[in-house]
């Protein structure tokens, strides 16, 4: 089985979760993915199985969108609503008011990675010193967020959802916690949906239960997408039969289109060969070989 399956996941799973569970589902060891989401986050994980994982590392690093919703009032040591709470107070905040700061937060933007995260200091993940109640200077990362609107309130239960479409790396709840920054108040986030990654929507993922249900009857390959959708942003080149060979093997081929940027290979059957890139001289040569084509 080698492709690419979208899954929805569930609260409480970790995306290991996931992929532990889809190894069995798949019948292989030979799964990634393209970008973790907290346990308590849900929504589009994309995952790789088969020889597709060879892509990973080359796959376009496209915006991500996500729904979250936050309470105003409130700020816990994770910067969620799972943490432990470090301050609590009376907060009247109106829609008018959030959709005022949040131009402040479009754009390029540095932001402060929470201390419960993955990053890495000196070889160790933040969220192991958090669990050991240390807190550590972290430098400020560059992301860019091209989309943060307010798409819902409940101003009565200060209660707020956010539609936001942004680079990879971006962290929801900083964003969410420099609103709070912002507004005077403090805010922490209370929930979170990727709605999109690498160009897939929530609309095409499965959940865990149906991909099983797929599993047993034999069907869960049917679903599965190929792997050169998600390099769809990329030009095309057909090979002929002799080109294809060389590709295959490793070859530079003349590139007559004078290109600047990867560019998706298919034999003259459309059969999807790899991805090649520019070398500056005149030249394709190979970048990721889709070992199906050998």
């Amino acid at each position: 089985m080698n492709g690419i399956l979208l899954i929805n996941k569930p609260q409480e799973f970790t995306s290991f979760d996931v992929v532990a569970v889809c190894r069995r589902l798949c019948c292989t060891k030979k799964i990634g993915h393209t970008g973790t989401l907290d346990p308590m986050a849900t929504g589009v994980l994309v995952l790789l199985t088969g020889s597709s994982t060879k892509a990973l590392s080359h796959i376009p690093d496209k915006s991500k969108s996500y729904t979250a919703e936050f309470a105003v009032g409130i700020e816990t040591d994770t910067g969620d609503i799972w943490g432990e709470v470090t301050s609590r107070r009376d907060a009247h905040v109106t829609g008018n008011e959030v959709s005022a700061v949040l131009p402040r937060f479009r754009g390029d933007i540095l932001q402060t990675p929470p201390m419960f995260s993955a990053v890495r200091i000196n070889g160790k993940r933040l969220y192991q010193l958090a669990r050991e109640g240390k807190t550590v200077e972290r430098q400020k990362r560059a992301v860019h967020i091209d989309r943060l609107e307010l798409a819902g309130s409940d101003e009565a239960a200060g209660r707020f959802i956010l539609k936001i479409e942004c680079s990879a790396g971006t962290y929801i709840r900083s964003v969410i916690t420099d609103i709070g920054e912002a507004l005077g108040c403090g805010a922490t986030m209370t929930a979170l949906c990727r709605t999109a990654a690498c160009g897939f929507g929530i609309a095409d993922a499965l959940t865990l239960d149906e991909a099983k249900a797929l599993s047993e009857k034999g069907e869960l390959e049917q679903r599965l997408i190929p792997v050169d959708r998600a390099f769809a942003e990329y030009g095309e080149l057909v090979l002929d039969g002799k080109d294809s060979f060389r590709f295959l093997n490793g070859a530079a081929i003349e590139d007559k289109g004078q290109r600047t940027e990867p560019v998706r290979v298919y034999d003259g059957k459309g059969l999807f060969l790899g991805l090649a890139k520019p070398d500056g001289a005149g030249f394709l040569r190979h970048m990721y070989l889709d070992i199906r084509g050998n």
